[in-house]
């Protein structure tokens, strides 16, 4: 299928909700529509350009697979998860981002992804704040994920200076056991996932992190000024960075019809193909490796294939963007 008429037929399924989450009576029995647009051709299906993770030497795709789109999934969705993660690897997606926070998505993706497992980039993340905490934690993440190793293991959502910060970083915090389990080598890269800019600089300031996980999107950047001193932040010291919420438009406006279609994404992401493409490549433009979509199927393709043909964005389209973004309500500002 060209990749227009695959946008057109993706943009009529997006505006009427064809690939939301399903019910599990829903589930037994997909459409057709999806399955036509999901699978396509394999063998010689286009892949995803890479960048190299930092340092590293290690080339990731650009785009990574949205874990917590798995939060929910139950035992009739096995076989979606399944099909779901061959067609992601068949596209040259090699970066998988997961929590021990997002409901089952570890233990629904460990199966999932156990026969490549050498071929791809696990990453996951822990929330708890202190050593021993974040050690069980790591135990049942790697037992769950069917796997001995973790690709990078990160701090998870760090947000305020007294809770996060201090703890982690403090004696006996989740930081120390970052740090062993890195030596042994059940770790082989080190990272934080931050949704304020005061904990990222922190975070920054207390360890040579490997990498960085923060929201990059056009409407909180260019109208809500946040997310650039990171970038700048990150490229100073020389940590890898991944783009979180990289389709967010904005808040959701109240009694918006769409939001049923996207049960587990808290903002309202973007669906428009044009402002999609647009803002996807401003996201992409910036130094960072990879972008993360929001948490949907649906998006998460739609990011696959607009992201084959990623180009850099021109000031021009950056203007358009920008005023687009006026008229917005950031997910996340300054302001």
């Amino acid at each position: 299928m060209r990749r227009r008429q695959f946008l057109g037929t993706l943009g009529a399924a997006l505006a009427t909700g064809a690939f939301a989450r399903r019910t599990p009576a829903q589930t037994a029995g997909e459409s057709a529509t999806e399955e036509r647009l999901a699978d396509g051709p394999r063998s010689n299906a286009p892949r995803l350009p890479m960048r190299e993770y930092g340092k590293t030497g290690i080339k990731l795709s650009i785009i990574g697979f949205p874990g917590f789109a798995m939060r929910d999934t139950t035992h009739n969705d096995r076989d979606r998860t399944n099909r779901l993660v061959a067609e992601t690897i068949e596209r040259g997606v090699n970066f998988f981002d997961l929590a021990a926070q997002y409901g089952n998505a570890e233990e629904v993706m460990g199966p999932a992804l156990q026969p490549y497992r050498r071929q791809v980039f696990v990453s996951s993340k822990t929330a708890k704040r202190t050593a021993e905490e974040a050690a069980k934690e790591l135990d049942c993440s790697l037992e769950r994920l069917k796997t001995d190793y973790l690709d990078a293991y990160n701090l998870h959502h760090i947000q305020h200076m007294d809770k996060d910060v201090d703890v982690a970083f403090g004696k006996g915090g989740a930081m120390e056991l970052l740090i062993q389990a890195k030596k042994e080598g059940r770790v082989r890269h080190l990272g934080f996932s931050a949704h304020s800019i005061e904990a990222a600089f922190a975070a920054l300031d207390r360890y040579d992190f490997d990498s960085a996980i923060f929201p990059i999107n056009y409407p909180s950047a260019m109208k809500g000024k946040w997310g650039p001193q990171i970038i700048e932040r990150c490229q100073a010291k020389g940590v890898a960075m991944f783009a979180l919420k990289a389709l967010a438009r904005q808040q959701w406006p109240q009694d918006d019809p769409r939001r049923s279609s996207y049960p587990i994404c808290w903002y309202q992401p973007i669906t428009d193909l044009d402002e999609a493409e647009l803002g996807l490549r401003y996201t992409l433009s910036q130094p960072i490796v990879a972008a993360l979509p929001p948490s949907s199927d649906r998006l998460h393709r739609l990011a696959m294939i607009l992201a084959m043909d990623h180009r850099p964005i021109t000031p021009e389209e950056e203007q358009r963007l920008a005023a687009l973004a006026e008229g917005l309500d950031p997910v996340f500002s300054q302001a």
